[in-house]
């Protein structure tokens, strides 16, 4: 046996615990194995073995899902019944926890901060994830600190006002904004955000000048639509239930085709506006997550997302399915930081 107290100090980095078991094992396998043309194939090296040996056991314990837009909009209620389905093919609860505020980003850049890459803290990656960083300063990169684990869908965003509005079509309500500049408010949930950005770019190639008010999410939006403080809305399907119920009227929606839901509203496409937008989304986790654990959490939340029960929600949200596994959702994100900049650039929102 080697007494490692005895090596010199360049012998010791030679003969490290893990290089004298791989010198130890192969010695071992030519002096036993003998004519077994198979052994060294099979323990030629422990660091093969290492990688291909089983995963640590996990989950062990709940699993944290951060939610960055408060309880009750259309992502809250997407991700809530998602977390519920993958729950069941985990074997572990994952508890949803509302983080909203910076866009989108105050939740996943503080888990990217703070949390440890354990698999037990994950977040939803919202697409102001690939543009906020174009228009401020940001303490977090959007692909070296994250984790990318699978991608699910994405949204459905649309323009309401209430019900009792002036405003009967969205070409009434553009032209109001085009000769009364910034006095037609339009509730968004926050800047960088979608609901921001397809506002100020209809305002670009319409003339139009809107007021932009940015909220933490869909239920501070909506409430102040309703109360008249906003004179419409820019936002995801949140809405959706006060459409149905009567108190808001959909004016347009930002999809490559009509809705199946609200298929009387028109796509901006389809006016001429030529902006279609769907901002898809998916579950990461901090950076340096070990590759078994982040395979376990795909492979679970791949068949929450193909579950019926999840596909019933898409459905009921009007949501697409847009799966992507963790290395092409990955590839999606590079490519998608650079395609935002541009888009950035020409709205004129670059930061100095």
């Amino acid at each position: 046996m080697v007494d490692f107290g005895d090596l010199a100090k360049d012998d010791q980095a030679k003969y490290s615990r893990r290089a004298w078991l791989d010198h130890t094992l192969q010695a071992t396998l030519v002096l036993s194995a003998g004519g077994l043309g198979t052994g060294a194939m099979v323990f030629g090296s422990t660091a093969a073995l290492a990688q291909s040996g089983p995963a640590p056991a996990y989950p062990t314990k709940p699993i944290n899902l951060i939610v960055p837009w408060p309880p009750g909009g259309s992502t809250d209620r997407h991700l809530r019944k998602f977390a519920e389905v993958a729950s069941k093919y985990l074997g572990q609860a994952i508890v949803v926890e509302n983080k909203p505020g910076a866009g989108g980003m105050l939740g996943p850049s503080t888990m990217a901060a703070a949390a440890k890459a354990d698999g037990y803290t994950l977040a939803q990656l919202p697409m102001s994830a690939f543009r906020i960083p174009h228009m401020q300063p940001v303490s977090w990169d959007p692909i070296r600190d994250f984790t990318y684990i699978i991608g699910l869908t994405g949204y459905t965003f649309g323009i309401t006002v209430r019900s009792d509005s002036r405003f009967k079509t969205i070409q009434e309500m553009v032209e109001f904004a085009k000769t009364n500049p910034e006095k037609l408010s339009v509730g968004n949930t926050g800047t960088g955000t979608t609901p921001h950005l397809v506002m100020e770019e209809l305002g670009m190639r319409t003339g139009a000048k809107f007021l932009h008010v940015p909220f933490k999410g869909n239920s501070e939006n909506s409430l102040a639509l309703l109360g008249g403080h906003t004179d419409a809305l820019s936002d995801a399907t949140g809405w959706g239930p006060n459409v149905d119920a009567g108190k808001m009227r959909l004016l347009m929606t930002f999809g490559e085709r009509r809705t199946k839901r609200w298929s009387y509203a028109p796509t901006a496409k389809e006016l001429g506006y030529g902006i279609v937008s769907n901002s898809p989304y998916g579950i990461v986790a901090p950076k340096g997550l070990d590759p078994r654990i982040q395979k376990h959490l795909h492979d679970a939340f791949r068949k929450a997302l193909d579950d019926p029960e999840h596909i019933k929600m898409l459905d009921t949200l009007d949501q697409e399915y847009w799966y992507k596994n963790s290395e092409d959702y990955l590839t999606w994100a590079k490519q998608t930081l650079e395609s935002e900049k541009k888009l950035i650039e020409a709205l004129g929102l670059m930061k100095k």
